[in-house]
């Protein structure tokens, strides 16, 4: 799958979940996904709790946090 397909997976929608990025309109976020892999849940069980999502949507979630970081710039602050 190509990347703006896995990116068109992700949808922001103000009536879902006050507005968060969500996977393909459901009421799973990014980042309860993300928070979710960073504690140390696997990508099977994910799939395994959420028998809706696909690992696609899994892909989907990080190149979408990927891109998001791309865009942040940080500026070093010396004293």
């Amino acid at each position: 799958m190509n990347k703006q397909a896995l990116l068109e997976r992700i949808a922001v929608n103000p009536d879902v979940m006050v507005g968060k990025p969500t996977v393909r309109g459901m009421r799973i976020t990014v980042e309860q996904l993300l928070k979710a892999m960073a504690a140390g849940v696997t990508v099977p069980q994910l799939l395994e709790d959420h028998p809706e999502l696909v690992p696609e949507d899994i892909q989907a979630v990080l190149l979408y946090a990927a891109e998001l970081v791309e865009e942040i710039t940080v500026f070093a602050v010396s004293d």
